[in-house]
């Protein structure tokens, strides 16, 4: 998360989403934060503790906006170094990957310190993914962005702690109207509301 992205996040949101607010939101940043400030990619650079301070910063905008939503909060995934430098960002005269797992996996701690602080649930995409065999090409295309799997498995975890939080398809309104409500006569007055 650039040091913008708290600033950015507030403006964004402050446009309204209807009358009542969302039922969920994650918030999942870290990788591009994960950079290593003395590496090609250290312009994205946070320090820890300053991205686990927008984090919380981040948590206090949205509770405040929407006090009955539901906040998630997702780890960095790990990180494929050898990936990372065979897919490199930017010119890198060092030879060294910008980015290291071992780094990644301080921001997923920081994460799941402030989603604890919070008293939030938390999604531990860091440490999920190195569970599998294969998981830097399973999950990877370039050792940092993810694959469909790769996005399939955050997929099946948001939905998981939206069950665990009482969150689920069923129990939630339609943004839309359903097929049998819509006017075939007029269509469109069925989305007026």
């Amino acid at each position: 998360m650039c040091k913008c992205t708290k600033l950015l996040t507030q403006k964004c949101i402050r446009k309204k989403c209807g009358d009542a607010p969302p039922a969920a939101v994650t918030v999942f940043f870290g990788a591009n934060d994960a950079s290593l400030a003395d590496r090609c990619s250290g312009f994205q650079h946070v320090p820890p503790d300053e991205y686990k301070q927008n984090l919380l910063s981040i948590v206090a905008f949205l509770k405040k906006q929407w006090p009955s939503t539901c906040i998630i909060l997702i780890t960095p995934p790990p990180i494929d170094e050898a990936a990372r430098l065979l897919h490199p960002y930017a010119d890198n005269p060092s030879g060294l990957p910008e980015r290291t797992n071992e780094a990644a996996g301080i921001y997923a701690k920081q994460c799941l310190a402030a989603a604890a602080e919070c008293g939030l649930p938390s999604i531990n995409l860091w440490e999920k993914m190195q569970q599998f065999p294969g998981w830097e090409k399973a999950y990877l295309r370039d050792g940092l962005n993810l694959t469909c799997n790769g996005n399939k498995i955050v997929f099946e975890e948001v939905v998981k702690r939206l069950k665990e939080e009482g969150i689920s398809l069923e129990n939630l309104p339609a943004d839309l109207p359903l097929i049998s409500e819509i006017d075939t006569d007029n269509p469109l007055k069925s989305f007026d509301n």
